[in-house]
């Protein structure tokens, strides 16, 4: 339960951050971390722990908040009962943000791993600049589906559709694979609800 508390004070020391940042935005300024934490009133030690650079900031109140707006909205009117049919909802939802917003998105993802590079170079762990977006998704598209899988199996399904839904699986399906914007999604839309029947399949249950 302590390990809960934590968690949620700390998000709601980011979406303070995230606020502040949005109401200098919107008064046209470019708001550095610390004029963030001031218009907070969260110290800036602890706001450079969310937010170790001005980039890694604005990254996420310049782009990622508005771009994923649509999911949001389509989240909050969600009903039934149906996981596949909530699961192709957020992907159909999201997936062609991914490709139409391909710059910005790598671009975020190139500051995630320059802020992790730097804190390992100098032995630290890096904070979590991710919001962590598409776990909250999830969280609601599966919810009906906690009452047939045990603890583990959700934990499993939960973090293997991860893996399907976002900017590094395109780069994945792209650079990699070698696929173009269509194929690369029709492949992922493929990957995660092939892996949602699996494992609500009671069949094909398996947990080692």
């Amino acid at each position: 339960m302590k390990r809960d508390l934590r968690a949620n004070q700390k998000e709601r020391t980011r979406e303070a951050l995230v606020a502040a940042a949005k109401d200098l935005a919107r008064a046209g300024a470019a708001p550095t971390v610390a004029e963030a934490a001031e218009h907070a009133r969260v110290s800036r030690a602890t706001a450079y722990r969310y937010f170790p650079t001005q980039e890694s900031l604005l990254v996420e109140v310049s782009d990622l908040t508005p771009m994923v707006a649509p999911v949001e909205d389509m989240l909050a009117k969600l009903d039934g009962d149906d996981v596949e049919d909530r699961i192709a909802k957020l992907i159909d939802t999201f997936h062609p943000i991914v490709v139409a917003e391909e710059v910005p998105l790598r671009t975020a993802l190139r500051v995630y791993l320059d802020i992790w590079l730097q804190a390992r170079s100098r032995g630290e762990t890096a904070p979590r600049v991710r919001e962590g977006r598409r776990m909250r998704w999830l969280d609601v598209a599966l919810e009906p589906a906690r009452r047939q899988l045990a603890k583990a199996e959700w934990r499993r399904l939960r973090s293997a559709l991860a893996l399907t839904l976002s900017i590094d699986a395109l780069v994945v399906m792209k650079d990699v694979a070698q696929l173009d914007d269509e194929e690369a999604l029709s492949v992922l839309r493929w990957a995660a609800l092939t892996l949602l029947r699996a494992s609500l399949d009671p069949r094909k249950r398996r947990y080692s």
